[in-house]
């Protein structure tokens, strides 16, 4: 149910609102926007805050709650929130966190399932926006939570305003306003909204930070200077990103087998945490691993800068013909079970399709020192000889049991003969962090960056 909360917060009207979903950009003529709904008060505030926004634009809302299953009566609280937004006229979904849960990392774990849900369901319903209710206290809480974990530039700028998430555009459009101001924003539209316990459980550290806010505020850390940091540091990682991109743009060559080289020179002369940056990329792009310690990053560039290499994030990186080759590692390659006709993501780089001349699942694998020797020339791709040996081994194979089948066609579009059939094995370099991923993007208002 409702608390009582301050009684002096004033409603965010419609026109604040409208100015801060203008200056978010890129909506079509008539816009189709989901929205994360968990039931709470400041979602439920967004939820009404959209419905008028979307109205007077022609377009539609989809509201999406998920239910992870943590809890008893989880089922039933979403079914609840189901049943407000039919008296609203607004179309709701449930979609539930399935599968055994985590005993440690709960709740990022949580966080990642109820991400991955939401924006599976906007692919499905053709909705390029996912809106999500994030205010200014939650930034606020952000920052002091990765300052309180010796986080950098990136970590202290916070949330984003946008970010594309593969097919889906996450916003959020409510960073520039209040707790208060959004539970307001309900009372006046005379709806309740469900609290969720862990909000005030002090096993979680955001709740424990909550209880400790007027300490806090009290020595200067309050919501406006949290943000205020947050401010300030995105405009330092937006420069900083936008560097690193015009670097990757001058110095990387992206090659369809699935590696990476960078010219050293312009590596060499950019600013140290431009090219750390730089090479952290090209090792995402390639190795498919989250961030590297900052420690090991350095220690990998000054031993680039000596003329030697290292391993790291999954990847071999070592000058080779005038150049640092960023490839795969072979050995951290994982086997992967498909069907005659499928097409998997496979080991984070490869967009890969089996043909439908096989007659049962065949493995993908990494090519290896064996498999090269005992198919080296098949799957009609050419010039394998010449790639570095770390890059030939960490090609995708396709094995039944120990005997090597293929090696997929690298490069090129799927091809189908007259029947509808794929005679070929194919797989298209398209890795999950893509070396040109879209830079942090900062967002400006009359008072500032948001």
């Amino acid at each position: 149910m409702a608390d009582s909360g301050p009684g002096d917060a004033a409603p965010v009207t419609p026109g604040e609102f409208a100015r801060a979903m203008a200056a978010l950009d890129g909506f079509e003529p008539a816009p189709a926007v989901a929205v994360g709904l968990s039931g709470g008060g400041d979602s439920l505030a967004l939820v009404l805050l959209l419905r008028h926004w979307v109205a007077e634009r022609g377009g539609n809302l989809l509201a999406l709650t998920v239910d992870h299953g943590l809890r008893a009566g989880s089922a039933d609280e979403a079914a609840v929130v189901g049943t407000a937004m039919a008296r609203l006229g607004i179309p709701h979904r449930i979609l539930r966190w399935e599968g055994d849960k985590p005993v440690a990392g709960l709740q990022a774990a949580a966080r990642a399932a109820r991400h991955r849900l939401l924006a599976d369901a906007c692919v499905e319903a053709g909705i390029l926006h996912l809106a999500l209710a994030h205010h200014r206290d939650d930034q606020a809480e952000t920052v002091l939570l990765r300052l309180a974990r010796g986080s950098g530039t990136d970590g202290l700028a916070g949330m984003a305003t946008v970010r594309a998430d593969g097919a889906v555009r996450m916003i959020r459009p409510l960073l520039g306003f209040s707790h208060d101001r959004l539970l307001a924003t309900c009372r006046a539209a005379g709806l309740e909204w469900v609290e969720d316990p862990s909000n005030h459980n002090p096993r979680f550290a955001r709740a424990r930070l909550r209880a400790a806010r007027d300490l806090l505020g009290g020595e200067g850390l309050d919501g406006d200077r949290l943000c205020e940091v947050a401010r300030r540091a995105g405009r330092a990682r937006a420069a900083l990103e936008q560097a690193t991109a015009d670097l990757l743009a001058q110095a990387a060559t992206i090659h369809p087998e699935g590696w990476v080289t960078l010219h050293p020179a312009p590596v060499m002369a950019a600013p140290e945490e431009v090219a750390l940056r730089a090479l952290a990329q090209a090792l995402a792009a390639v190795g498919g691993a989250g961030p590297v310690r900052d420690e090991a990053l350095e220690r990998l560039l000054g031993s680039l800068a000596d003329g030697q290499g290292g391993t790291l994030g999954g990847c071999v990186v070592r000058m080779r013909r005038g150049a640092v080759m960023v490839a795969r590692e072979p050995a951290a390659v994982e086997r992967l079970l498909v069907p005659p006709g499928g097409r998997v993501l496979w080991d984070g780089r490869f967009n890969l399709r089996v043909s439908n001349r096989w007659d049962q699942p065949v493995e993908v694998a990494a090519l290896g020192a064996a498999g090269w020797r005992k198919g080296a020339g098949r799957g009609g791709h050419s010039g394998l000889s010449d790639l570095p040996v770390p890059v030939r081994e960490s090609l995708p194979s396709l094995w039944l049991g120990t005997e090597m089948l293929a090696i997929p066609t690298i490069g090129g579009a799927y091809g189908f003969d007259a029947d509808g059939q794929a005679p070929m094995d194919r797989a298209n370099f398209r890795p999950i962090s893509p070396l040109g991923r879209p830079a942090f993007t900062v967002v400006s208002d009359r008072r500032g960056i948001i």
